[in-house]
């Protein structure tokens, strides 16, 4: 049935919960159901010890002096990295191993501290911890990319880029709370399946939202859902809650894929007619698209050591859904035939058609700033060795794996190789 709760502002939300699981278990034919039941008793009962004791918060004890939140539960080496949140190098990995798998949690607190967003709206702070642990708990921990580390990563470039200066002289707490939200929450509860495979199988989500930006709609109204039931912002005006509402949707709405050339286009024409007035509240809207759809894509604009990740995890998801398709009799969806479609392959189609052209306007649009050329220079020299990688895997033998994995001797001719 219709899992949507409309709320007073009118505005659809869907109910926690409301996504039938996509169970990737089914692949698994050895794993007995008597097993998964008890793994989950007890991953519930470690992730209640785990949030019980992240921070003093759940106690009661709410800090008066300071609004810092990592306190002496949380190692120093995280709250050490915490000072360099703005740098484009930061270890989302390492930091979410740091936190014990609470990174987003952890960087959306300090990131509403560091941008006065809890002062400007008078936010609850324990309300506050207790929406993104909800945001957080409703990633999907076992999907290899969609989940709450893609989330914090993506909220991190988000940070970066609200403070180019091109966008931060005309941003507003507004601007800037809807843009951390939009990049927290843009994929929450994410199955690890693309809309295509959804339609095809007849998902409910699908007929729900006339096969239109599925996926995208769902997040959105989740989070909606979330901010209702968490009664974050419920002391704040009607129409305040309902404007930031409907702004969410739209955010995150632009994190379509299939509306790619769509945004590029007007961002073209805005800069090749230099009529952008970002002192206009819609224009400044259509400058955070952008950088959330820059923020959704910025892997192959990373370092390689974490580029290269990414790009693992992602071709995994891919592959996942490649093998469940095989296994219901359905057709393959591309880039998920895991013995057609290599890694090199799908990041260096990814990196020319999608990456390159959107980061190319970004960096015409900030300037060539410091950060634009930094992920344009890192996006090339990525590309080069994916590049190189498929070369070796086109000169092996054809009975070499053609998964596209990096082996360890690859891994270490491309980092002695000089890239352009």
């Amino acid at each position: 049935g219709d899992a949507r709760v409309r709320g007073q502002t009118g505005v659809l939300s869907e109910r926690r919960g409301s996504y039938p699981f996509i169970d990737f278990r089914l692949l698994n034919n050895t794993t007995l159901s008597g097993e998964i039941g008890t793994k989950k008793k007890v991953k519930r009962l470690l992730s209640f010890q785990r949030y019980f004791h992240a921070s003093r918060l759940l106690r009661g004890i709410v800090p008066q002096a300071s609004l810092y939140l990592l306190d002496e539960d949380y190692l120093g080496q995280a709250r050490h990295m915490l000072s360099k949140v703005g740098m484009w190098d930061f270890d989302i990995f390492l930091f979410d191993r740091l936190t014990n798998g609470n990174s987003l949690v952890t960087l959306l607190c300090h990131l509403f501290n560091v941008h006065g967003l809890i002062h400007h709206f008078q936010l609850d702070m324990v309300t506050l911890h207790r929406f993104l642990v909800m945001v957080q708990e409703d990633y999907h921990s076992q999907n290899p990319y969609h989940n709450a580390v893609h989330a914090a990563d993506v909220t991190q470039a988000m940070h970066c880029y609200l403070r180019e200066p091109k966008l931060a002289n005309f941003l507003t707490p507004s601007d800037v709370m809807l843009g951390l939200l939009a990049a927290a929450a843009h994929d929450v509860d994410h199955p690890g399946v693309n809309q295509p495979f959804l339609i095809k199988t007849k998902h409910h989500l699908a007929s729900l939202y006339q096969n239109v930006s599925v996926l995208e709609n769902h997040h959105w109204r989740s989070t909606i859902g979330m901010l209702r039931e968490s009664r974050l912002l419920a002391h704040l005006p009607k129409e305040v809650t309902q404007d930031i509402e409907q702004q969410l949707g739209s955010l995150i709405l632009a994190t379509d894929i299939n509306r790619q050339n769509e945004f590029l286009i007007r961002l073209k024409s805005h800069l090749d007619n230099q009529d952008l007035r970002l002192e206009d509240a819609q224009d400044r809207h259509f400058m955070l698209q952008i950088a959330l759809k820059c923020a959704d894509i910025c892997n192959p604009c990373r370092l390689w050591d974490l580029s290269k990740q990414w790009s693992e995890r992602v071709c995994e998801e891919f592959y996942r859904q490649g093998d469940l398709e095989q296994k219901f009799e359905l057709e393959i969806s591309p880039l998920c035939n895991q013995q057609k479609d290599t890694i090199p392959s799908i990041q260096i189609g990814f990196m020319t058609y999608i990456v390159e052209p959107l980061f190319e306007r970004w960096a015409q649009f900030t300037g060539d700033t410091p950060l634009s050329e930094n992920m344009l220079n890192h996006l090339r020299r990525n590309k080069a060795k994916w590049r190189s990688l498929l070369h070796k895997q086109h000169s092996s033998s054809r009975s070499n794996d053609h998964s596209g994995q990096v082996t360890d001797s690859q891994e270490q001719t491309l980092n002695e190789e000089e890239t352009p």
